[in-house]
């Protein structure tokens, strides 16, 4: 199986975006995402997809999501993908990294894709 090759979004210092708190104003993009803690061990907590800009405004509000802060800061980024192939790389994200929060992933074939990690 070919792997789908994602371009993953970082900060202009090659850092990971913590979550809560980079300007979302910036953001431009519709495709996938992924929001983690970075406590010990580190862990997914959500996986998305959508015009990033606006989901993760909503989740910023989401106090499950935010909840998870008190195991380490949370970070995000997210990669460009086409419209038709975002529900099967977002399957394949939540397969992979069975996300803390949420459960209604798309039911589709898993497109691989390459870890943001």
């Amino acid at each position: 199986m070919s792997t789908l090759s994602l371009g993953w979004v970082k900060s202009r210092a090659e850092t990971w975006l913590e979550f809560e708190t980079f300007e979302l104003s910036s953001v431009a993009s519709s495709g996938v995402y992924m929001i983690w803690h970075a406590g010990n061990p580190s862990r997914v907590v959500y996986v998305g997809q959508g015009d990033v800009k606006a989901r993760l405004g909503v989740h910023r509000a989401n106090s499950e999501i935010c909840g998870y802060r008190q195991f380490g800061a949370l970070y995000v980024t997210w990669a460009e993908v086409p419209a038709n192939q975002r529900d099967g790389v977002e399957r394949y994200l939540a397969d992979q990294w069975k996300p803390l929060v949420g459960d209604a992933h798309p039911v589709a074939f898993p497109i691989a894709v390459n870890s943001p990690w």
